[in-house]
């Protein structure tokens, strides 16, 4: 795909995909119009060498593969993982606010950078359960309000003149959005306000109770190229819908010689520790019925190969001090390969010397992010799949500014070089360990 084509598609997936829920839906639409078939894992599997197949769970939470024709269990499986959630707020089970003005309570998922979410046009979106009253029947649909309904304002300057120096945000007292002015208490019950949506967005007949829902607020800026020159994408959700859109593409061009596999899990942000995480079972009981022999399943585990992609930190030409001189990567100069001995990221010399040679190949330029080592590292899904699977991973990313933030911002060029290493890694005919 040509770069061009590659970024709009890119910017139509991030601008269709405000939740970890609408993201899977698109990629399950995506895989089905590939001809990828939906398993359940409730059922009994029965897989053909070159078929195409994904699952999900939880809604959230998404692996696609191709089974390979060959039969040789030294080539091992190669393996994409990337991350379906992005810091966010997220509206509380009750949380009304109701004095002059109509607010909502909300709690913040993962480790969100607030400032940017003052003075912003502001949705929701989100999964709601629900009964019909009129069948006594529960069932469950996404719901994306789709347009600007909610602000959440500063306090302006006069209040506090100290605000430039010294203002923090508090998020229990401070980040409630406002939706509307106080009206009649009949349109003060957020769930009753969920329920018109649900019928207004799917065309189902009154008689709707939503019974619980996951809603989160996000920002309607849509996703652009900026730049004098275009060298920049600018989006919500860029960590880490950038890399699950660059492995779906992917897998897309597979060559089917080989077992590949793309896995997109929910709730790294929190740290992956649930049913769809990547510290729960689903790469692994997937593994399982894909290799029923233990052994054989061990042995192609210890020779098969995960490239774990999440965003990396661009140096900051504003902030240089913060990272190591000689670990900067800049945006649009190439993919970075991320190390941390201390096993923040899983990589090691064998798996990224088979990275830096596929770049090679590809002509990708390829840097490299350290850490200050007087600053703490983050990590990604890398480490915590390698732990629970055992197979041998590396970590990579394209790099990022305002990481965490509302709106991030990464390089044009830079997610398309990560989707040709990664299809290098699928097609690979050779072994994939050192």
């Amino acid at each position: 795909m040509q770069l061009e084509s590659f970024n709009s598609q890119l910017l139509d997936f991030l601008s269709a995909s405000p939740t970890p829920f609408h993201a899977v839906d698109n990629m399950v639409a995506t895989l089905v119009k590939n001809g990828f078939e939906p398993l359940s894992e409730a059922d009994a599997w029965s897989l053909e060498p070159g078929g195409r197949y994904f699952l999900t769970r939880n809604g959230s939470s998404l692996i696609a593969f191709v089974v390979g024709r060959s039969t040789d269990i030294a080539a091992g499986i190669r393996m994409v993982g990337a991350h379906t959630d992005s810091p966010t707020l997220m509206v509380k089970p009750k949380p009304e606010k109701v004095q002059d003005y109509f607010q909502l309570g909300v709690e913040v998922y993962g480790g969100a950078l607030l400032n940017p979410w003052f003075d912003r046009d502001l949705s929701l979106a989100g999964r709601v359960v629900y009964r019909d009253t009129n069948r006594d029947t529960l069932d469950k649909c996404l719901v994306n309000f789709a347009r600007p309904v909610a602000c959440i304002p500063s306090l302006a300057i006069h209040l506090d003149r100290e605000a430039n120096k010294t203002r923090s945000v508090n998020p229990q007292t401070d980040i409630l959005p406002i939706l509307f002015n106080n009206r009649d208490e009949s349109e003060s019950d957020f769930r009753k306000l969920l329920a018109e949506q649900v019928s207004i967005q799917h065309g189902i007949a009154n008689g709707i109770e939503v019974l619980e829902y996951e809603m989160c607020l996000y920002d309607t800026h849509a996703p652009a190229i900026v730049g004098l020159y275009d060298d920049f994408i600018a989006s919500a959700r860029l960590d880490n819908l950038l890399s699950c859109f660059s492995g779906l593409q992917a897998l897309l061009d597979v060559n089917s010689e080989h077992t590949c596999v793309l896995i997109c899990t929910d709730h790294e942000e929190v740290g992956s520790a649930s049913a769809c995480g990547a510290q729960g079972p689903m790469l692994a009981t997937t593994l399982e019925r894909l290799f029923p022999v233990a052994e054989t399943r061990s042995r192609v585990i210890a020779q098969s190969l995960l490239i774990s992609a999440d965003n990396a930190h661009g140096i900051h030409p504003n902030y240089s001090d913060r990272h190591d001189a000689n670990h900067a990567p800049v945006l649009n100069q190439g993919l970075v390969l991320k190390v941390n001995h201390n096993q923040r990221y899983a990589t090691s010399s064998l798996t990224g010397g088979r990275f830096r040679q596929w770049c090679d190949e590809e002509k990708v330029p390829l840097q490299t992010f350290v850490t200050r080592t007087d600053l703490a590292c983050g990590s990604t899904i890398g480490p915590i799949t390698a732990a629970e699977v055992g197979v041998p991973t590396l970590d990579v990313g394209v790099p990022t500014f305002a990481m965490h933030s509302i709106r991030e911002l990464a390089g044009t060029r830079d997610a398309h070089c990560l989707v040709r290493v990664m299809t290098a890694c699928f097609n690979h005919l050779g072994a994939l360990n050192v």
